[in-house]
């Protein structure tokens, strides 16, 4: 009872104080909400848009059902979780925060998975996309495409320990559903893909409604938190709280040999990992090295802003979220760890100035397609965001005058 009472002084007495940091520092505060608008329906908006979509019309096809027959003696053994996971793993990758969230609640509240499942799922299928680690942290901040190989390398090896880690999580007796595959079996497969799309009977211009309706409801709510944070993030710093939480961490710092000017931007990041890695790419005391290892852990750790769009998410099922926050935090230590390890046989062997094994970035080089790409995607995503969003409105309308 008293902890409870206690939370709740905490939480009044936060919100108060956030509410009038708004009052006094209003030009600040919009500021940052401009900044937080802008990421948005620049880049996750229209970047996030086209994968929701999608994949909510292959799971209601059936697809992923398939998919997951076929994974099934890939993600059972590794990771403990149903072969849907390898789908959850793959979109979580591709099209990045916080779409493994998404996914993984998704097919909980269609019972593909059990709650431990679920919770060992989520924590390592949340991660950056190669646009955002490619585009915007190595080219925009770093003005280093090759790095962006390096600090992908160090991201998604990290969340696979992670996964290989929460294999041991939970009581296995709750596996409810669980169910042995050994043999592969292609006939399963096809039987699962059709008696899927047979219990889905909505007809396809339903079923493309309902995924515009889903996917732009979570990309809104995610909008919201990002604008949030950016402004608490800014409201932190001019409030000296970001100073007073770097001056603690210094202490770490030094023990590990990093320059303290690196302690503002890393907890810049536990907020949003687009301030803390830009504000890490321009600290001009700490080598390549060093920075790379804090933008990992960064990356890894997400910023509370994305935990927030996820603990949401997760509220529409009994996946609990202490278990992703715990996870976040292991693997933004193996990120980092792996970082050092990689450093000198990857990024100095093949991509430093010195190195005669110079190896080619590819599709992120500057003026490669990728890269000219996301500076596109800048351009017109204000005008994607517009568009979806006059089309959900309508899909909305119409609904309503339906009812």
């Amino acid at each position: 009872m008293f902890r409870s009472k206690l939370k709740t002084l905490f939480l009044s007495i936060s919100v108060t104080i956030l509410a009038a940091s708004l009052i006094s520092y209003p030009q600040e505060s919009l500021e940052a909400s401009i900044r937080g608008l802008n990421m948005w329906w620049e880049i996750v908006f229209p970047s996030l848009l086209p994968f929701f979509i999608v994949s909510e019309m292959l799971i209601g096809f059936g697809v992923v059902n398939f998919i997951g027959v076929l994974l099934e003696p890939l993600m059972r053994p590794l990771f403990k979780v149903p072969g849907v996971g390898g789908f959850v793993w793959a979109m979580g990758m591709a099209s990045g925060f916080p779409a493994g969230a998404k996914f993984t609640a998704r097919l909980r509240l269609e019972g593909q998975l059990t709650q431990i499942e679920g919770e060992r799922l989520v924590s390592f299928t949340n991660s950056s996309n190669p646009l955002f680690i490619f585009g915007a942290v190595s080219v925009g901040f770093f003005e280093n495409a090759q790095l962006g190989v390096f600090l992908a390398l160090a991201h998604y090896l990290g969340n696979i320990c992670v996964g290989l880690v929460m294999r041991f999580y939970g009581n296995e007796s709750q596996n409810q559903h669980y169910e042995h595959k050994k043999k592969f079996k292609l006939k399963n497969a096809l039987s699962a893909l059709h008696q899927t799309r047979l219990k889905d009977n909505r007809p396809i211009g339903k079923l493309l409604g309902d995924a515009v309706n889903s996917s732009i409801q979570t990309l809104l709510m995610v909008g919201g938190f990002i604008i949030l944070f950016s402004v608490i993030n800014k409201i932190l710093y001019h409030l000296h709280i970001t100073a007073m939480l770097a001056n603690s961490l210094e202490l770490l710092l030094s023990s590990l040999s990093f320059p303290k000017m690196l302690s503002i931007p890393f907890i810049s990041g536990l907020f949003e990992i687009t301030l803390g890695s830009q504000l890490t790419s321009q600290v001009q005391d700490a080598t390549l090295l060093q920075k790379a290892m804090i933008t990992s852990f960064i990356l890894a750790f997400s910023g509370f802003s994305v935990q927030a769009q996820v603990a949401s998410i997760l509220s529409q099922t009994d996946i609990r979220f202490r278990p992703f926050f715990i996870a976040r935090i292991i693997h933004g230590f193996f990120a980092s760890l792996i970082a050092l390890i990689l450093w000198k046989p990857i990024y100095v062997r093949f991509y430093s100035k010195e190195s005669s094994n110079v190896l080619p970035v590819g599709f992120f080089e500057n003026g490669s397609w990728a890269n000219h790409f996301y500076h596109k995607l800048i351009e017109i995503g204000p005008l994607i965001t517009i568009f979806s969003l006059v089309v959900y409105s309508i899909i909305l309308l119409t609904r309503l005058n339906k009812s």
